[in-house]
């Protein structure tokens, strides 16, 4: 009998999915303490398993040498930046994994914190709650010139509703969309360009060593002054320490970030900036997305591929969602 583990908290307290789930496999195992599990904590959850699904855990080479058992990794949402593809293509753990199940869920995160920059709501809703009516000189999202960074499914996305919005759209990528960028009329350009040219910078790339601290003190200090930086996708895309003293100087005009090097965020000067607004990493965390991230973990049990091949897939159609 196939035995299954669910790592993932929200996935083990979610009624629809647990039952769903139950429907398919006889013997699962869920994660009813709500145990954030890592090392030895996580091989002992996994232990006998033959396949499970993960979320934030880190699954890497000790790990999957402690457990012979698992044959299969299903990924409960798109990122895998805590998975170690080529540990598991050496031991032979089969991947399921389907990208872009969250992208709306992201994308519209991200127009939410750009309208609420460029109106200074969280500011203005503080002040209204501490007995101050003053009004607030704003921006309208419509029009703006918009960067994307990393165009994959979320990128993609965002580019589709951004257009609606009458915005300029400027994208870059490692890879050419060029055909998306035809339809629907996004302009492709270099990374400098686009800081130097967007009112809004949105990033959406995976972490990993070509991209960690892609935006460093000298791409930041690239941004105009009334630019907005929003990052939705993964901690670690941004020098913090600079972006807070850019937020401080008036060198850059806001910044709306759901996710941060460090998780909670260590850095709480920056937190309590009044041109800065956050939001604890839940940019998937939509109920429809949580439902379609769930589905496809449950059918990724099934359908599964070889990691190496699933790599170059992603490498093919990058995308940088939430989990």
């Amino acid at each position: 009998m196939t035995r299954i583990a669910v790592t993932s908290r929200s996935f083990s307290r979610h009624p629809v999915l647990r039952e769903e789930l139950q429907a398919k496999y006889a013997d699962v195992k869920f994660n009813d303490d709500g145990l954030s599990l890592s090392g030895e904590s996580l091989v002992e959850f996994l232990q006998g398993c033959d396949r499970a699904i993960t979320a934030l855990e880190r699954i890497d080479g000790a790990t999957l040498d402690a457990l012979p058992d698992l044959k299969v990794v299903s990924k409960y949402g798109v990122g895998l930046d805590m998975i170690d593809l080529k540990a598991m293509a050496s031991k032979g753990v089969q991947l399921g994994w389907t990208g872009g199940v969250n992208k709306r869920s992201v994308s519209e995160l991200v127009i939410a914190m750009a309208i609420s920059l460029l109106r200074h709501i969280p500011l203005a809703n503080a002040e209204v709650r501490e007995g101050t009516w003053r009004q607030h000189m704003g921006r309208e999202l419509s029009h703006q010139t918009v960067g994307i960074v990393g165009c994959g499914h979320v990128g993609k996305d965002l580019g589709r509703l951004l257009r609606a919005f009458g915005c300029q759209v400027l994208a870059h990528d490692i890879l050419d969309f060029r055909e998306f960028y035809k339809d629907t009329g996004i302009k492709a350009v270099g990374l400098e360009e686009l800081l130097r040219s967007s009112d809004i910078v949105s990033l959406h790339l995976p972490l990993d060593e070509t991209t960690r601290d892609i935006l460093d003190a000298e791409h930041l200090r690239m941004m105009q002054k009334r630019a907005l930086l929003i990052n939705a996708s993964r901690g670690g895309l941004v020098d913090e320490d600079v972006l807070y003293e850019m937020l401080t100087s008036g060198d850059l005009a806001g910044a709306g970030f759901d996710v941060f090097s460090v998780e909670p965020p260590e850095n709480h000067d920056l937190v309590d900036l009044q041109n800065f607004i956050t939001t604890p990493h839940i940019g998937g965390s939509s109920e429809e997305a949580i439902l379609a991230m769930g589905r496809a973990a449950i059918a990724g049990l099934e359908s599964f591929g070889d990691p190496s091949e699933v790599a170059m897939g992603i490498r093919h159609d990058t995308d940088s969602a939430n989990v």
